[in-house]
């Protein structure tokens, strides 16, 4: 079968090869799946370049999230035909890979398989940052930087169903037509007036929640937009810049200051929980209610045409493989 695998860390456009490999030999209990899909998501760049919160043991395969269609089972309860979610890590740039059944979540057949590709991480991601609080926040303010990420997007679409009212502030004005669309109520450019903006929307009731994906003077922003005893949760750091909590913040406002990592809680939390979350988000991907924008897909062997299109300007959503 063909695979991109690196063999050291570095630069996925330096270190990245296609290489045909022996498929593993199916072990009991074990699925073999085809990939239908795999996305390239920013957690899979930092894993090839040696910058994730795990390494794994080299040569290794890329690829974290994806859908595939069993092939062969010698688990019970998969069948040929079969949709399933990865739940794990499974190395899924490649034309297919043997995984535990433990690793996988069955899909409904007539999910599309880029959508599903495409569910494990962000709207994952959105929904539980969505419930990083003690209650369901229905009418509160919420507010993100980073707004027009994938992440970003689905908080959009989420919160809407949840009756959630959200301030989204991205980088460029070209943006924020399409998130109005989306269904943002307020959208605003992540720059030194957007806290002032802010609290003349918000008024008395300001946000309960920020949801930061940025770090440097964006986290800041959030952290001067939350009323007191707001939370504000790091998910990612795409400004490459440390989280500077000022004390004043801490100890007059009363901030909480959190951190999500998706792949701690699929580890740690019950697995009916983590059931019933993709199958929820699954049905509301079926509802139409929730989607991924995708840019284009490409074949394993025109990877390097698909890493450079990830900072092609003119990209409108997610660049994903399609063995």
């Amino acid at each position: 079968m063909n695979a991109l695998r690196f063999h050291r860390f570095g630069p996925p456009l330096e270190v990245l090869q296609h290489e045909e490999v022996e498929p593993g030999r199916l072990a009991a209990g074990d699925v073999r799946l085809r990939v239908l899909a795999s996305p390239i998501n920013p957690a899979d760049l930092n894993l090839i370049e040696g910058k994730y919160g795990v390494k794994p043991e080299l040569p290794a395969t890329a690829g974290i999230e994806g859908c595939g269609e069993v092939i062969e089972s010698s688990a019970p309860g998969f069948r040929p035909g079969d949709r399933c979610l990865f739940l794990g890590r499974a190395e899924l740039w490649a034309d297919e890979v043997a995984v535990p059944a433990a690793a996988l979540h069955q899909l409904p057949g007539d999910l599309d398989p880029l959508q599903a590709a495409m569910l494990k991480v962000n709207p994952a991601t959105a929904w539980l940052l969505l419930h990083a609080l003690p209650f369901e926040p229905k009418g509160s303010w919420i507010i993100q930087n980073a707004a027009n990420s994938a992440v970003g997007r689905c908080v959009i679409q989420l919160a809407r169903e949840l009756g959630i009212r959200t301030i989204n502030l991205v980088r460029r004005t070209s943006q924020i037509p399409g998130l109005v669309m989306l269904g943002a109520d307020h959208v605003l450019l992540d720059d030194d007036s957007a806290v002032d903006s802010v609290r003349d929307i918000t008024g008395s009731v300001p946000p309960v929640l920020a949801l930061n994906a940025v770090g440097g003077t964006s986290a800041l922003r959030l952290m001067n937009a939350l009323g007191p005893g707001g939370t504000h949760v790091t998910y990612g750091a795409m400004g490459r810049k440390p989280l500077t909590v000022p004390n004043g913040l801490l100890i007059f406002k009363d901030l909480r200051i959190r951190g999500l990592w998706l792949t701690q809680w699929i580890d740690k939390a019950p697995r009916d929980e983590v059931t019933a979350l993709y199958d929820r988000l699954a049905g509301l991907m079926l509802e139409g209610k929730l989607s991924c924008p995708v840019d284009r897909s490409y074949p394993l062997e025109e990877f390097p045409a698909a890493l450079k299109r990830l900072d092609d300007p003119e990209r409108s959503g997610k660049v994903l493989f399609k063995p």
